[in-house]
């Protein structure tokens, strides 16, 4: 209770009802399995469509598993989000797992990424599966690119574009003598890279009638910025050595600011111009942009307000900053870095496209009168180079260790499905492709489908959906259900024949990503109560073994959803059966709709902990839990035809013992009369005469 201790009129706010119970989402999909790229240590962010996805992993492109590359074949989850997408699903998480040539991943990712000789017996794969490039000859000039993340979709395409930005160099009226310029600079920051046009540093060459040989990088008129403490600007020439600290290449050739000559006349007299440097990272095939930063200082140690952000820092291998960068860059220089300046262009300089030499045609334009003159307008219009990364790998197809995933909280990351563990909001799981090449891994293949069952019974408001193998005939399918028990898991054949943009044919998928597309389109079109069945199969030219009415029967008292083609209605997903034994949780509806109902009651009454255990507190959950069960029968999800038949609520004395109270425990007992879908529609239908009564 509030205090009053002196005399004052007094306003307070006070709730005259019940707290409300939110229903929550039914609909987000987690999917777990192999991918060409993508982040393996952490789950994806939500995905809302396709091309989110795509961003985020690959485009389809098939994978290759094995040191050669062998064992290839279809690019399944990016298949099953494909289809989620097409049958209505609106939210999906992704858990990529990954299994390199040899040991495990992570094992030291750091390591990894320092050592270059990872090489497998094949020299043009790597052993965890990262690909990598080396930019520069051997020496302080060279550094790495490694795919962040490995895969083969990690052979990627980094182009680098060097470009010079506007002059700089201004000036402003001198306090003492008011027809006298002081030189500035504006839009400068301490450690940039210049390129300085002043007559303090060369004089013009005169023309000459064939090209000159080429400029090697040091003789560039290329220096670095520094900003003094009491604001004064100077300029070192040749820009930074490796070393601890970085030192100037030569101390003794630096400019001050009052060096510089100033002309009123645009476009003449001295310049300051930042040399900047753009990095766009494409996929392998170049189709697709994975990112693009622009306006990256040359200089390492580079920050703007207090910030590191040079490329070795942009593009490092940890830290929050570079976190979703698809590359890092390495330095390769032992006991030191590449230098800023004239040592980060002599790297690039290696890569076709970026040339400081002029080829004769540009020499013989007119406009240039000297060969700085015309390299300066080179930059101006920008240089590109590409490097190409290689050795990524699909490492090998993964089994159980990898979809049971590692968590390590010292080291901050999860693998496999301890990654959807920390999800709240997922509520249907599902690992397609993971029943692939079932004959030649039997026992992996159960133990990845036995682990999804596990997973959904642990979280326990998640179903898991289950893929059945390829290929399988109706007395293999009963065997592997035989061997299966669970009221949150459902078992779905045979495999969906669909046609697949990537080699444009026919080709057969495992119906998870299907069915839990088909989930969500059913909740949000209809609500999670109704059956998720009779639904059309968007995606669908086929299935890989059409069943008759004689073969469900035998399939479907065994817990089998099979999908059907109906002459004029199409191809349906035709079952809504759990793989339980225990008749009560014998529909999927059932368990999503209580599995919705918990979840929905668990959050919407955490107000409750740690208020007086007592009558009102009782009387509060009572009518908390009421009003949500009232709306969910006004809105046809209970059986009966008034509230008190469809549920009740009870929470009371009859409900605890003193041993409860004493021990802070409040049981609320609540009894719900689910809806159970019309599996078999029977309509009685017999003669009937004129004369007879009713």
């Amino acid at each position: 209770m509030p205090e009053y201790l002196a005399p004052g009129v007094f306003v307070e706010e006070v709730s005259f009802r019940s707290k409300s119970i939110e229903g929550v989402s039914t609909t987000t999909t987690g999917f777990i399995g192999p991918a060409r790229f993508g982040p393996v240590l952490a789950s994806s962010d939500i995905l809302t469509s396709l091309t989110e996805y795509e961003r985020a992993y690959d485009a389809g492109t098939q994978m290759a598993f094995g040191a050669d590359g062998g064992q290839s074949g279809p690019n399944f989850l990016w298949q099953a989000v494909r289809a989620f997408f097409e049958e209505g699903g609106r939210r999906a998480y992704v858990s990529r797992v990954f299994r390199p040539l040899e040991g495990v991943y992570p094992s030291d990712l750091e390591a990894s990424f320092a050592n270059a000789a990872v090489a497998a017996s094949n020299p043009v794969l790597y052993k965890d599966g990262h690909a990598r490039a080396t930019v520069g000859a051997d020496g302080s000039d060279r550094f790495r690119i490694v795919a962040r993340w490995p895969g083969s979709g990690g052979n990627l395409r980094v182009r680098f574009t060097l470009r010079l930005g506007p002059n700089v160099l201004g000036a402003l009226p001198d306090p003492d003598d008011k027809t006298a310029l002081i030189p500035t600079v504006a839009n400068l920051a301490d450690g940039d890279v210049v390129w300085i046009t002043s007559a303090a540093t060369l004089t013009p060459a005169a023309p000459v009638a064939s090209p000159p040989a080429p400029r090697e990088v040091d003789e560039l008129p290329i220096y670095v910025a520094k900003q003094a403490i009491d604001g004064g600007w100077s300029f070192v020439e040749g820009g930074i050595r490796p070393g601890s600290p970085p030192q100037p290449a030569d101390p003794s050739a630096t400019l001050a600011l009052a060096d510089f000559n100033l002309d009123p006349t645009p476009g003449s007299g001295d310049s300051i111009r930042a040399l900047s440097l753009a990095i766009e990272v494409l996929s392998d095939d170049g189709s697709r942009s994975l990112g693009a930063w622009g306006g990256l200082s040359l200089a390492p140690g580079h920050k703007t307000a207090g910030v590191p952000d040079s490329i070795f820092d942009l593009f490092s291998l940890d830290g929050a900053a570079s976190a979703d960068t698809p590359i890092v860059l390495l330095n390769d220089v032992a006991g030191g870095i590449v230098g800023g300046g004239t040592d980060l262009l002599r790297a690039l300089d290696s890569l076709k496209g970026i040339d400081f030499s002029l080829t004769p045609a540009e020499w013989e334009d007119a406009r240039f009168k000297d060969e700085l003159a015309a390299l300066r307008a080179k930059l101006e219009r920008g240089l590109t180079g590409v490097a190409y990364l290689e050795g990524g790998n699909d490492g090998l197809l993964p089994g159980r260790a990898e979809y049971e995933g590692r968590a390590d909280p010292t080291e901050d990351y999860a693998t496999g499905l301890k990654q959807l563990e920390a999800l709240e909001d997922i509520s249907i799981v599902a690992a397609p492709g993971s029943t692939w090449a079932y004959d030649s891994r039997v026992d992996d293949v159960n133990a990845v489908t036995n682990l999804l069952i596990s997973h959904a019974e642990r979280m326990r408001y998640r179903i898991a959906v289950l893929d059945t193998p390829e290929g399988m005939k109706i007395a293999e399918v009963r065997k592997l259900r035989a061997k299966l028990d669970s009221k949150h898991a459902a078992l779905y054949w045979p495999w969906v024949t669909v046609f697949d943009p990537i080699t444009r044919q026919a080709l057969n998928l495992p119906p998870s990503g299907f069915v839990a597309g088909i989930y969500a389109r059913n909740d949000t079109e209809r609500a999670v109560y109704k059956a998720p069945a009779n639904e059309v199969v968007r995606g669908a030219i086929g299935f890989e073994t059409l069943v008759s009415t004689a073969q469900q029967e035998v399939l479907n008292p065994e817990g089998i959803n099979v999908f059907r083609f109906f002459e004029g209605r199409g191809y349906r997903l035709w079952g809504a059966r759990t793989i339980s034994s225990d008749p009560e949780w014998k529909y999927v509806n059932v368990r999503r709709y209580f599995a919705y109902l918990e979840r929905s009651i668990d959050k919407g009454t955490q107000w409750a902990v740690f208020e007086p255990n007592g009558e009102a507190l009782w009387a509060n959950v009572r009518a908390t839990i009421r009003d949500f069960l009232v709306n969910e029968w006004a809105s046809g999800a209970l059986l009966g035809d008034k509230p008190e038949k469809a549920f009740f609520v009870r929470c009371d004395r009859s409900t605890m013992t003193q041993n409860d109270l004493d021990n802070g425990r409040l049981v609320c007992l609540i009894g719900i009369a689910p809806l159970k879908p019309a599996e078999f529609v029977i309509f009685r239908i017999g003669q009937w005469t004129a004369d007879q009564k009713n």
